[in-house]
């Protein structure tokens, strides 16, 4: 298994690789738009064959506690990763609560299942290696839609890699069949808590496809420059 450090540093000469690429032959936010529809189109017969039908599942048969639980604990692991990009992005404040907050929630809070972490003051954060690569001033390169994960773009697929391979679930579960075990019921999981997302979506948008890609991307941008305006913060895409 590759280390922490040859990992990151590996990701990142393949991000500056597709960077570069897609800045030579690309242009606006969205250049493989008929690509991205048919993977969009994809993914929504996955979700209504599959993992809709596997959320409602889960959600009829799992106790409102157990699933918070659930999630709670997916949340402390991805806490690990939380801190590791907040100190990559010069936060050593952040980083600190956030390993404080899995060393309480693992203990205290019986592997993350309980939330002791947040009752105690420990803000729960929100940082990947996408938005540490932008930090870095990485541009985003144009947006792309990922089998099965969804909305995505280059910056960030290459950042959903990076924090793959730290990810606990993947450094220290030995078994293939646990690890993937793991990763169904996070995937699950997650779903069923967007089961109520999904209706209004169906409702509110005229253009799914178009009204899903300008919130990623809108978030996305707000989530990199931490709240700043546009004009102080990086671009969203290559020009």
């Amino acid at each position: 298994m590759i280390t922490i450090g040859n990992g990151l540093m590996r990701l990142v000469l393949l991000a500056s690789s597709l960077f570069l690429s897609a800045c030579a032959t690309t242009q606006g936010p969205d250049p493989w738009e008929p690509f991205n529809r048919s993977m969009y189109n994809f993914n929504e017969k996955l979700d209504e064959y599959v993992a809709r039908p596997l959320a409602k599942g889960y959600r009829a048969i799992t106790p409102d506690p157990v699933d918070r639980g659930i999630t709670r604990f997916f949340a402390n692991l991805d806490d690990v990763q939380v801190a590791l990009n907040n100190l990559l992005q010069g936060k050593p404040g952040q980083a600190v609560s956030d390993v404080s907050r899995v060393l309480v929630n693992s203990t205290i809070g019986l592997l993350g299942f309980l939330d002791p972490a947040s009752d105690l003051g420990l803000e729960k954060h929100e940082e990947d290696f996408g938005q540490t690569l932008g930090k870095w001033g990485f541009a985003s390169g144009p947006y792309l839609v990922l089998p099965v994960i969804g909305p995505s773009n280059i910056r960030d697929t290459v950042g959903f890699a990076g924090d793959w391979v730290v990810n606990p679930i993947y450094r220290r579960v030995d078994s293939a069949t646990v690890s993937w075990s793991l990763y169904g019921i996070r995937y699950v999981d997650r779903r069923a808590d967007l089961l109520g997302a999904s209706r209004v979506l169906e409702s509110a948008a005229m253009d799914p496809y178009s009204f899903v890609r300008d919130s990623y991307l809108q978030r996305r941008h707000h989530l990199i420059s931490d709240g700043k305006s546009e004009d102080e913060s990086d671009d969203f895409f290559i020009e």
